[in-house]
């Protein structure tokens, strides 16, 4: 597509070689040469690439800047279209965007969750930097076989309830921002990335919003019925009925795909 290639040029080879090194000269041996890996992913918001196999880094450019402010604006027009007022907050630099998900990021594990070692972030030649751990060994979530993505949908939403409870929302909940990695001991992990930014004071509005992207994202993998008896594990059914108004929204998504109808008649029939 010419808009991801558009993107992906924002940033060229010498910029992330540049950003490489200096990754390497803040946080590991500045007589060392940097090497990095431009990673192959589906990243509207930045282009991400791997340092020395030790540092995770995300370098974002205006231009990924701008596209955060589109979809931004349509999801605030899909929040319109759900009954609500829109909560999705834009980002004016690179800088911004990456400090807001660093201290994202820094909250997710304030509360138990796992998510991957923040470690700075920090303007370089115009660009925002984002440096985080590295999870060498991580699928996400759609790379799971059933009975393992069946296995930790109870996880999934009881890690999101415990950000609710704390007024922290995702925002940009989905199978691509929802990791498993061996942690520290060996044992297969969820952790939750790339947070975006809602309104303060918009909790409840993002809470079921949330709730919604964490069905649509478990329903292709597990069926309707378990992934919302997974939510309700967490949730109050007052809570998914809520989300059931964004469900047609989420669907519109091209980041999610499933079955809208089958859902919400789960989620109805847990009402009754």
């Amino acid at each position: 597509m010419a808009l991801r290639r558009f993107l992906r040029a924002s940033v060229p080879e010498s910029a992330l070689s540049s950003v490489a090194m200096e990754v390497t000269r803040r946080f590991g041996d500045e007589a060392a040469n940097a090497e990095f890996e431009r990673l192959d992913a589906d990243n509207w918001l930045s282009v991400p690439c791997v340092v020395d196999d030790r540092w995770f880094v995300k370098v974002i450019a205006e231009q990924h800047t701008f596209v955060h402010a589109l979809l931004t604006t349509g999801r605030n027009i899909g929040a319109f279209s759900s009954g609500t007022e829109g909560f999705f907050e834009r980002f004016s630099t690179p800088l911004e965007m990456a400090g807001h998900e660093l201290a994202a990021t820094e909250r997710i594990r304030e509360l138990g969750i796992a998510a991957p070692e923040p470690i700075e972030a920090f303007e370089h030649d115009g660009f925002g930097v984002l440096v985080l751990e590295y999870l060498p060994a991580f699928r996400t979530f759609d790379d799971l076989p059933t009975d393992r993505a069946l296995s930790f949908a109870p996880t999934l939403f009881c890690n999101l309830a415990s950000m609710h409870a704390a007024g922290l929302a995702h925002g940009d909940l989905r199978a691509e921002n929802v990791l498993v990695a061996p942690d520290e001991d060996g044992v297969e992990t969820l952790y939750f990335i790339d947070a975006t930014r809602v309104s303060e004071g918009a909790i409840e509005d993002a809470k079921a919003y949330d709730i919604a992207c964490g069905l649509a994202s478990l329903a292709p993998h597990v069926g309707a019925n378990a992934a919302v008896a997974a939510a309700l594990d967490a949730y109050p059914v007052e809570d998914l009925l809520a989300a059931r108004e964004f469900l047609d929204f989420v669907g519109l998504r091209p980041d999610h795909d499933f079955d809208t109808t089958s859902v919400k008649a789960e989620i109805e029939k847990a009402a009754a």
